[in-house]
């Protein structure tokens, strides 16, 4: 019987898959919110399919944006002042939930990743 339990739990969480319509959000005016070194940012933002214009403190920086598929995404800063602005960001769509998404981002090449959630205005 413990067997019959446990092929049917497992079955269950195999067949699970959190939902992602992230074509929702290729577009519009966003709000995201990210923990980054204990610390929990807030900034607002609007895209198009090619172009974020993102506000983050009263400064508000121009971002490339490419589509790696309808989940993924690289933004580059088109006008970087630094060396760390310089770098690209891939950003990972995990799942959606009506106006709302979560997300995992790193830089380019770098293996550890952020966790944030956008929800769409």
């Amino acid at each position: 019987m413990k067997k019959i339990i446990l092929l049917f739990a497992l079955t269950l969480v195999s067949c699970y898959n959190q939902e992602r319509k992230c074509t929702d959000f290729k577009t519009g005016k966003f709000t995201s919110e990210t923990t980054f070194d204990g610390k929990k940012l807030t900034s607002s933002f609007e895209r198009n399919d090619s172009i974020q214009i993102e506000n983050y403190n009263k400064v508000i920086d121009t971002f490339s944006i490419r589509w790696i598929n309808d989940c993924e995404y690289i933004l580059e800063n088109v006008k970087p002042k630094n060396r760390a602005e310089k770098k690209a960001i891939h950003v990972k769509i995990l799942n959606t939930k009506d106006l709302k998404y979560n997300f995992e981002y790193s830089f380019v090449g770098d293996a550890k990743k952020q966790f944030g959630s956008v929800t769409k205005l």
